[in-house]
């Protein structure tokens, strides 16, 4: 039988739900089919298009070293599968599950059309370990506070490595003329890691064995390199989230000591932090764009268009906020403490909406991934699930302060602060005049001075977020 296989967030060939079940069934005609309402979406930018293409260049790779190769298709999903299918003479179609909204509407679409066209359509649990319909309280309700569903979560019993089929040595595709366009859709003005599944494990097994032992106290430094970088190899599936957690779990049994262990535990939370993103957004899919907690729905965010673009360009004049900005304009990845960082400072300290900030995330970030992007940004806001309390505002210096002490993320991006003393570095401002003329950094010229005083800030947030919350009660 010869079955296409729709590959979409899923590019690997190891522990892929439905490639390993339409090799069971005979031929296998692999696909990617460039969907343009993603493509030319406001939520998608060049540098997530650039790192989509470098992994399916890496997978094509792959599976013309076995004998067949990735077609590529482009147009609506379920026109373009069924046009492929009478090409190739297929009989089914499967395909791995995603959980954004718009994911499952096309999906439940393309299944319901390919099946009236006399197809055979099966899909498959891929991009969580737990199906977030799994994981709910005893009368079947989501869960919205981390605790409990992470302590739900770690009850169900997972898969293990050992179930998981071997990557055939041969994928031979036996029609050599069909149709295909050429990888080449996407490019980015970045230095982009190296991408597929080679290289995914690669890193997975660099993390295991070098920096994982200390990730439980290194995980928020800003100055090292102390987090997996495992994220953007997730978003579109050169690892699958059960080899990390397979990852985790043997790091965890082979811990040495207890700040080992402690790091691999650390790392695991993260990684069901994604799940839990990941079923709330399944659970409530309007908080993509919508806040979760309804009394912020009518909340009062500023238009300031000024303060934005300062803080979209790195000019806000609190250094641990610019440089987090220019890391991410030139390299397309942001630190989960930077993030956290900026996303306070826009919607807090500035007062501005939490979905302008999610979805320049969107179009900048590789890993930018829908549901922990959104849950996220709600987090920071104060307005999503198990949100931070809107009366806690991160105060930017001391942020630089504690998880770049010495400044090197800081005078990394922003190199005008290059010769600033460590004890300014992060509030320049304090330099006298000098100190300035020293530094090479006259405050106001070489480097602004900061957009706002976040004390004043602080408060004027608190003030904000009370009345929003008293006229929600009313």
């Amino acid at each position: 039988m010869r079955t296409i296989v729709w590959f979409r967030r899923d590019l690997r060939l190891a522990d892929n739900p439905a490639l390993a079940a339409g090799v069971e069934r005979g031929e296998v005609v692999p696909v990617f089919v460039i969907d343009p309402k993603l493509i030319q979406s406001g939520r998608v930018g060049e540098k997530r298009i650039a790192w989509l293409v470098a992994n399916l260049k890496a997978l094509d790779e792959s599976l013309r070293e076995r004998g067949s190769r990735l077609i590529v298709r482009r147009g609506e999903p379920a026109q373009t599968l069924w046009q492929l299918a009478q090409e190739t003479q297929a009989a089914q179609v499967l395909f791995n599950l995603d959980v954004t909204p718009y994911a499952r509407r096309r999906d439940r679409r393309v299944a319901l059309e390919l099946e009236k066209q006399g197809l055979s359509v099966e899909v498959f649990d891929d991009v969580t370990l737990h199906q977030p319909e799994d994981v709910v309280t005893m009368t079947g309700r989501p869960y919205q506070v981390f605790t409990a569903f992470k302590r739900a979560w770690l009850m169900l019993p997972k898969p293990a490595a050992e179930e998981t089929a071997a990557i055939p040595d041969r994928l031979p595709l036996s029609i050599p003329t069909i149709d295909s366009l050429p990888i080449d859709f996407g490019a980015a003005a970045i230095d982009l890691p190296p991408a597929g599944e080679r290289a995914a494990i690669d890193r997975l097994n660099d993390f295991l064995e070098k920096t994982i032992v200390g990730y439980g106290a290194g995980r928020n430094m800003l100055d090292r390199a102390g987090t997996s970088f495992i994220s953007p190899y997730l978003r579109f599936g050169a690892l699958s989230i059960r080899q990390a957690y397979w990852g985790a779990q043997a790091a965890i049994e082979l811990a040495k000591d207890k700040p080992a262990k402690a790091g691999a535990e650390s790392w695991l939370n993260e990684l069901i932090w994604r799940e839990f993103y990941m079923a709330l957004l399944y659970h409530f899919p309007h908080t993509i764009d919508q806040p979760l907690r309804e009394q912020y729905t009518d909340f009062r965010w500023l238009a300031d268009e000024e303060a934005f673009i300062a803080w979209r360009e790195g000019r806000t004049g609190y250094p641990v906020v610019d440089a987090a900005m220019r890391c991410l304009s030139a390299t397309g990845w942001l630190h989960n403490r930077a993030r956290m960082v900026v996303a306070s400072f826009l919607t807090k300290d500035l007062l501005i909406d939490w979905r302008k900030g999610e979805r320049y995330f969107m179009q900048h970030l590789i890993d930018g991934d829908s549901a922990s992007n959104a849950g996220g940004w709600q987090w920071a806001a104060g307005v999503g699930a198990d949100a931070q309390p809107f009366f806690r505002v991160f105060n930017p210096t001391l942020q630089g302060q504690r998880f770049d002490p010495q400044g090197d993320f800081v005078r990394r991006w922003l190199p005008e602060l290059a010769r600033v003393p460590d004890r300014l570095v992060h509030e320049p401002w304090k330099m006298s005049p000098a100190e300035q003329r020293d530094a090479g950094c006259v405050i106001g010229r070489d480097y602004p001075a900061p957009i706002i005083d976040h004390h004043y800030a602080r408060d004027r947030a608190l003030q904000h977020y009370r009345h929003s919350r008293t006229r929600a009660l009313a």
